[in-house]
This record gives structure tokens, sequence and C-alpha cells, in this order.
């Protein structure tokens, strides 16, 4: 989403009707005031909310509606809500802006955005058009175009959209990165010497980290693995210096977790609502397995949720700037793990389509919420993907997750992914103990050898009747917001099988790691 900006004045224009015209200026004079004076609160809210009082801003951006409800005011009132995670007043204030909606560039923009926010990229889509149409030398609308064109699986259209983009701005580095993972590339039809080029000239540091990522992808498409590593290696080697990060804030977050339980007796009645739940560790296979299970007819897909997080942050009532501790463990703990169910259904909710169909929530972080789940929402179900650990490793050292994100701040180092995986299998370990049962692994290896009878396990742990369209998830036309998007628009393959043994030689030392520590690597 864009930064705040200056609200234009809109004063409204009141016709007088035949002979009531009793003092006519005055009624226009009334409007033109009640505009400046909801110019002002709008102005005033964007000045809280730019220095972090959000909560303050969202009343003043409120008074300017309620005075003059445009459309611009609008626009930044629900991506005010998403910043305080207000998901169903975000959507329910969109609706509203689409009665009478802005006339400027950055408004639709930031509705995009919002709706993106939301899971709904269907909706998002003509609003970045009309912001790419109204200012199309702005690269951030244009960004916001070809993105979104790539989650609605519309790859020609993105490419064209990012070649756009790539004319106004030849050294747009985000650009760069989403253009080579648009498809798999080949020796004939590549960006390898655009991609040097730009990377040899570019200053930012996080602009060399994205355009590493995409060279060393395309030279992975291309048939050169080994430069490809070497390409990667350099790139998260430079960004990991720049972190304040080691392994043992996260071992900490997975202490707290292990020594949590038992949980504190609910004494309100938790939902019955039977989500499914789709965790490991991430680039494991979990977005194929969410397609294949929302391909049922009684299914739908969520998306990647921060339901679950947010529902155990808010009951824990810490004050810690991120959403995961050991402090918010430990309250949420202790907290009536059945308000955590029905928190997380309402948060849930704003991201459905249809409330008549089960639906998945695929956010694979939530493995370190197991037990939380389990409790909050005794019908829910679990499915957790594992994967060979190498190539675990070397699958989360390939993918640049959210780099503002401090969750995959262990991904920038080969031996940093290998202890966090360590500790992900123990955590696995304690869940299968205290709740038998509840979560069926699934080995990815399993399911690309055979399809259809890993699939009917699938679905009769999620208590589904068999479905031969889970076996077509790749005709699935619902929108993808995660790494996966390319891949799991084609059937099932095996490229990704012991793709680590490729690079044995550098995931050495990984090796050396998982077999002190106990870990089986077949």
């Amino acid at each position: 989403m864009k930064g705040m900006r200056a609200a234009r004045v809109q004063t409204s224009h009141w016709a007088s009707r035949g002979t009531s015209a009793f003092h006519p200026l005055n009624i226009t004079t009334a409007s033109a005031a009640n505009s400046e004076i909801a110019r002002r609160a709008f102005l005033r809210g964007m000045a809280e909310a730019n220095a972090g009082r959000v909560r303050a801003g969202i009343e003043h951006v409120r008074q300017a509606i309620a005075l003059d409800p445009q459309g611009e005011y609008r626009a930044q009132l629900a991506k005010l809500y998403t910043l305080v995670r207000q998901d169903g007043e975000a959507a329910a204030t969109l609706r509203d802006a689409e009665e009478a909606p802005p006339s400027d560039a950055l408004s639709r923009d930031t509705i995009g955005c919002v709706y993106a926010r939301l899971g709904d990229h269907e909706a998002a889509l003509p609003h970045f058009a009309e912001a790419v149409r109204l200012e199309p030398r702005n690269t951030g609308f244009r960004y916001n175009l070809a993105a979104t064109l790539n989650f609605l699986g519309r790859a020609d259209e993105a490419e064209a959209a990012l070649e756009a983009l790539l004319a106004v701005a030849p050294h747009h580095a985000r650009a760069h990165y989403l253009l080579a993972s648009l498809r798999k590339q080949d020796s004939a039809q590549n960006h390898i010497g655009r991609l040097k080029q730009v990377s040899a000239r570019a200053q930012e540091p996080r602009d060399r980290l994205l355009l590493g990522y995409a060279l060393a992808k395309e030279l992975e498409d291309i048939g050169e693995p080994a430069q490809a590593l070497e390409t990667l290696c350099a790139a998260n080697t430079e960004h990991r210096r720049r972190l304040d990060y080691d392994f043992s804030r996260d071992a900490a977050v997975f202490d707290a977790i292990e020594a949590a339980w038992p949980l504190a007796a609910s004494t309100a009645k938790p939902p019955l609502d039977a989500p499914i739940f789709i965790i490991g560790m991430p680039r494991t296979g979990t977005t194929l397995v969410d397609r294949i299970i929302s391909s049922h007819p009684e299914v739908e897909s969520a998306g990647e949720l921060q339901a679950m997080p947010l529902a155990v942050k808010s009951a824990a009532g810490t004050r810690s700037r991120v959403v995961l501790d050991p402090e918010t463990v430990a309250q949420a703990a202790r907290m009536d793990i059945g308000e955590i169910g029905t928190d997380y259904i309402k948060r849930a909710s704003h991201h459905r389509r249809d409330p008549a169909l089960r639906f998945t929530d695929k956010f694979p972080g939530n493995f370190l919420y197991a037990g939380f789940i389990a409790h909050a929402l005794p019908n829910a179900r679990i499915v957790c993907l594992r994967r060979n650990p190498m190539d675990t490793v070397l699958s989360n050292f390939r993918n640049l997750f959210a780099v503002s994100s401090r969750y995959y701040d262990y991904s920038y180092d080969l031996l940093d992914i290998a202890a966090y995986h360590v500790r992900f299998d123990r955590l696995m370990s304690v869940w299968r103990e205290r709740l038998p049962g509840l979560i069926l692994e699934i080995r990815y290896e399993d399911l690309v050898a055979d399809q259809e009878r890993e699939t009917r396990r699938l679905l009769d742990h999620c208590g589904l009747a068999w479905s031969e369209g889970c076996l077509d998830f790749h005709s699935n036309s619902a929108p993808v917001s995660t790494p996966s998007a390319a891949q799991v628009r084609r059937p099932i393959y095996r490229d990704s099988v012991a793709r680590w043994k490729q690079h044995a030689d550098v995931l050495e030392p990984v090796r050396r790691f998982f077999e002190e520590a106990g870990i089986a690597l077949d």
C-alpha cells in the first residue's frame, strides 16, 4: 500500500428546487464549511496514523466521512482498519466506497491494496487497472496490477504489464523478480543478460537481494544449478550480514510452546466450525495440498490467514511488537481457549466467500499453534506436510519470503534453516504425543509418487467424501498469492524431489548437522 497524502477538497454543489430558494447561499456555505471541517479531520487522522497512533487516526477519518462521505476518505479508512487487523470493518468500508469510487489514482490503488490484503484479488484488479490508467507512469501502481494478474493466473497479461513497467523504470528490482517467477525460463527465452546488467548497477541492498534471487531462479531454469546456487549464496550472505538475528530467538519460542501444556480449562463453548489447517515448514507442498482439498465441492480456500496468530495474540494481551514470543505463548495458554476459537472464526470469516462451505487455512506457521487449534476448535482437522529435510532446507533457502517479516529471518542461512527444521521436527513429535490422531502427516514425496492414494488419505482425514475433482487441482481457477502460484497451475511433477543432491557438496555441512541431531534424511 502506498503512503498517505493530503486530500483534495471536494465541495458539494446543492441545487435549489423551484421556490425553495430560501437563503440558497447559506446551504452552499454550510456544505463548503462541512467539507473544510472534513478535510481538516481527515488530514489530522492521517497525521495521527503516520505517527503510529492508528486507532486515533481512524476516529478522525470517520468524523471526516460523516461530514463528507467521499471515496478518498473511505479508501484510506479501509487501509487504516487493516493496519489494526479489523478486516471486517475494512471490508464494510470498501463496500461503501464502491458506491461512489474515488476519481484519483492513489485512492483507487489503495482500495485495490485493501482488497488484496483481504484476499479478494478479483475485486482488487479493476481498481489497480484504473489507477494505472489515471497515472500510467506510476511504477507502484503498475507493479500492483501485474502482481494481481499473476495471482489470478493470467501470466501472459502479468508479463506484458511488467514489461510495460520496465519500459518506464528499467531498474525496478521487484518487477524483475516477479517477471522471473512467472514461468520456467529456457535457453532460448530468458532475461539472464538483462538481469546481470541491472544487478551490476544496483545500489540498494534490497534491490541486489531481489535481483540475485531472480537471476538464480533463471539460471536454475536453464540448467545451470551450480551457478544458480553460487548467485543465491552471495545474495543471501550479504543480506544475512545486515540482519540482527540469532537462532536463539526462535529457539526461545519453541521452548515456550513446549512448556505451555496442559492448557487452562475452557469455560467458553468453543465453535463447532470445522476448518482444515494445512501446516508445515514453508515450501514443503502446503499450497499443493491446499489446492487439492479446496478443489473439493464442499471446500473453499481462505488462503494463508493470520487469524490464529492474531487471535492468540489478542487473548494474551501482550504489548510486544511481534505476534509470537515466549510471553505471548505463556499468557495465551492461561486464557479461555474457547474464546480464542470464537475470535479465530470471526477473523477468518472476512476471507471466506461462501459460509456454507468448509474452508482451508494454509498458513504453514500454524504448526506453532497446533495445540491452541486442537483445544479452541475441536472439530478442526490438521494436515502437516513433511518433506525430505535436505530438500526443505534448500527450498527455504531458494525462496525469498516477505523480506520485512522477522518470522523468516532464519531463511537466509543454510544452517539457520537446518536448526529451525530440527526444532520443527521436535515440536511435531510433541504434537504427535499430546494430540494423537488429530494431525495427519503427509510426505510430499509420497504425494508426488501416488497422488490418488494420498488424496484419499487427505479427504478421509478431513471427513470429506471422494471427489475426482481433487485430482484435477491444477484446473482450479481460484487465485494463488504464494510463491507456488505458477507450480500449482500444472499437474504434479517430480522436478523438486531430491533436488538437494545436485548441491550435495555445498549442503554437506547441513547433512552433518542433521546427522548429529538424529534427523533421518530418507
